[in-house]
């Protein structure tokens, strides 16, 4: 493993960790792959706030839309094997459906350009209102005239993809979930992932929670209903790891066998722009994708009662991340971009020189905590609350022992000053000078906080 990489692997648990007590969310799991193989994996909190039982990375997650990209794999499959075509109209495949619907193509169901109808006009399985749709529901929602017409604009739809789990169904005479599991889960080597919840065998499922308001607390959502005729649009079921190894074979760099290099390119291309939304991001073939700051990715997000999860894929830096969260406001794409930005940040200053290793950690003030993160030749400081993290920072030349300067940092922070480690009695590093700042270890501020503040309310009170 290249030495910048191992270094970044070491500071993204640090301040995952740090983000999921500061964002209070009940857990995480994250994996991350590099040249398709799992270098990192690690989960945060609990999997179940009501029993404070641990979340760890063999738990598994309701991974929701992340769905659709294997069953838009399993449709190009069946394209390489010359068993449908992407312009084929669907209607040849699945009756009952209204004209303007039948005459939509395989590619425009795949690209969500088909015009149909998101989740129909009553979208209560989403919020456990109601069960999931059966294949007779589904079909009497696409037996009605469409929104738009076909190729008119991008237009996000789980019933279009709960169509194509038809489509899959009516070429191969076999149920969705049992063909997918055969032809896509199983070559990919995904041990830990299920179409659907009921499909499920070892490991746990991570609960999900809700949000904190307007109850002031958070509680448990099960998340353990099935999804009926839309699991090819938001049933599987999958851990962290699972997903980056099935994510990094989707790579148009990949040399996997589980599609064509036609079909990996075309699934991950940009297809449309989300031209409405103020985020830059494109729709594929089951991809979204975009750019973070140069690195073009790929991958995709999913949004299941109670979790919210994002996998992104960059191609040219030959890097999965997947994090996946157990409530329905967990901050997964920030949580992604993050952990790329760290990566970002080692790759393009290396690892960091043997002499600098020990000024790595953790320390506190009354603003908050401040981690020094060295790289390359020097020490960052930076806010561990800050997202993306490494961007606004403090940057530290080395110059000794336990001395330095800022010789670069944003104007309202300490630029040109000094930087000094203190030590103890028995030669250990307690305190650290950043400018006219001083920091101290977790358990030195905490007391510090209980003497100076609680205890004086207590005497007040």
């Amino acid at each position: 493993m290249d030495g910048w990489l191992k270094a970044g692997l070491g500071y993204v648990p640090r301040w995952i960790d740090y983000q999921v007590q500061h964002l209070a969310q009940p857990g995480c799991a994250i994996a991350i792959a590099h040249q398709g193989e799992v270098v990192l994996e690690a989960a945060f909190g609990v999997a179940d706030l009501s029993t404070g039982e641990p979340l760890t990375p063999r738990h598994r997650f309701r991974v929701a839309s992340h769905s659709k990209t294997f069953t838009a794999a399993g449709i190009l499959k069946l394209k390489d094997r010359g068993l449908l075509r992407l312009d084929d109209g669907v209607g040849s495949f699945v009756s009952g459906l209204h004209p303007d619907i039948a005459a939509v193509t395989v590619q425009q169901l795949l690209s969500h350009s088909g015009g149909l109808v998101r989740d129909g006009a009553d979208s209560g399985q989403f919020t456990n209102h109601r069960p999931f749709l059966s294949t007779a529901e589904l079909k009497a929602d696409l037996a009605l005239a469409p929104p738009y017409g076909a190729a008119e604009r991008f237009k996000y739809s789980n019933h279009g993809y709960g169509l194509l789990g038809l489509i899959i169904e009516a070429v191969t005479g076999e149920p969705y979930t049992a063909w997918i599991t055969r032809e896509i889960v199983q070559p990919a080597g995904l041990a830990e992932t299920a179409a659907d919840i009921g499909l499920m065998t070892g490991g746990t499922l991570a609960r999900g929670h809700s949000t904190r308001l307007p109850l002031g607390r958070r509680v448990v959502i099960p998340g353990d209903n099935v999804t009926n005729d839309v699991a090819s649009a938001t049933g599987f079921v999958s851990t962290a790891a699972d997903l980056v190894r099935f994510f990094a074979q989707l790579s148009p760099m990949s040399d996997s066998g589980l599609l064509s290099p036609l079909s990996r390119r075309d699934m991950t291309r940009r297809h449309w722009q989300d031209s409405e939304s103020t985020l830059e991001r494109y729709y594929g073939l089951g991809t979204i994708s975009g750019a973070l700051k140069g690195w073009d990715w790929f991958g995709h997000s999913g949004s299941f009662p109670g979790t919210l999860s994002r996998t992104v894929v960059f191609p040219a830096q030959s890097l999965a991340i997947s994090v996946l969260t157990n409530a329905i406001d967990g901050p997964a794409q920030l949580w992604v971009d993050g952990i790329a930005q760290i990566l970002k940040a080692f790759r393009a200053g290396g690892a960091p020189r043997e002499e600098l290793a020990d000024w790595s950690g953790r320390w506190w003030m009354l603003w908050g905590a401040v981690d020094l993160v060295p790289i390359g030749g020097k020490v960052f400081a930076s806010p561990a609350a800050l997202t993306p993290p490494l961007t606004e920072v403090s940057e530290i030349e080395v110059s000794g022992r336990d001395s330095g300067k800022v010789i670069r940092a944003s104007g309202f922070f300490s630029p040109g000053e000094p930087v000094a480690r203190l030590r103890g009695a028995l030669g250990e590093v307690s305190e650290i000078r950043l400018g006219g700042t001083r920091l101290v270890s977790q358990s030195a501020f905490a007391e510090e906080l209980v003497g100076r503040y609680q205890r004086g309310s207590k005497d007040g009170a």
